[in-house]
């Protein structure tokens, strides 16, 4: 079995916004050569996600609401969190409902999506340099 890692760096100039990473997650898999195994994609930060759902910004929309009126950013004073000087309370709670990463299966040297599926990056308390891994193994 042979393995390969590969680090995406992003620096999103909002506070908040959802990336489609999957170019950049499809051109490390042909760079790794492997043709059958596993891909993880995971987030770097504690307040960021990496996820799969559809590229469609009307959902993207919806899912900056919701999870904004899960967690407000505001007002910061409502977060023990943010009594350390910190105003990211929110941003580390929103990570936990879209969670760390993803693992896709490959097949035949490309990521095994269903139709419509697509990787993302989420942040959620942006405004500087963030990385993603991308570890593959497999054959």
């Amino acid at each position: 079995m042979r393995s390969f890692r590969k680090v995406i760096t992003l620096h999103v100039k909002g506070r908040m916004a959802f990336v489609n990473i999957t170019p950049e997650v499809e051109a490390a898999l042909i760079e790794s050569g492997i043709q059958e195994g596993l891909c993880l994609v995971n987030s770097m930060h504690i307040t960021s996600s990496v996820f799969i759902n559809d590229d469609e910004r009307g959902l993207h929309a919806d899912l900056e609401k919701w999870l904004e009126g899960l967690a407000p950013h505001e007002p910061i004073a409502q977060w023990k969190h943010n009594l350390t000087g910190e105003d990211n309370a929110d941003a580390h709670l929103k990570r936990e409902v879209l969670g760390r990463g993803v693992v896709v299966a490959v097949t035949g040297g490309k990521l095994d999506f269903g139709t419509w599926e697509r990787i993302f990056y989420g942040e959620f308390d942006g405004r500087r340099r963030k990385r993603v891994l991308v570890k593959i193994v497999g054959e």
